[in-house]
């Protein structure tokens, strides 16, 4: 059984037991997190339940297991001929997170 769901300006296609990234919120540790618009949802024989954008009454649960940092982001300025350089760094921070029970 898998679902679609838009989280954050991108559609995740998650199932139940999986652990995945989301942009960060500020929720601690063993929070559940619910995700409301859901634009599809399958089970396992192939029955697929499309919305229109989304379904009613359908949602996923997710626990929440913590925040972490992504990979570091390298930012490199040059300006040809003027001896100009610049080198910073950006590290994003998300929230990991399981999927604990889809309802259509």
């Amino acid at each position: 059984m898998y679902a679609i769901i838009a989280d954050g300006g991108r559609q995740l296609k998650v199932e139940e037991g999986q652990e995945l990234t989301i942009d960060f919120r500020d929720t601690p540790a063993g929070e559940k997190l619910t995700f409301d618009k859901v634009l599809a949802v399958s089970d396992g024989s192939g029955d697929v339940k499309l919305g229109a954008p989304t379904l009613d009454g359908a949602s996923v649960e997710a626990e929440v297991l913590g925040a972490e940092k992504g990979k570091k982001l390298v930012v490199q300025k040059i300006r040809r001929r003027k001896n100009s350089r610049r080198k910073t760094g950006h590290r994003s921070i998300y929230t990991k997170v399981k999927i604990a029970k889809i309802t259509a």
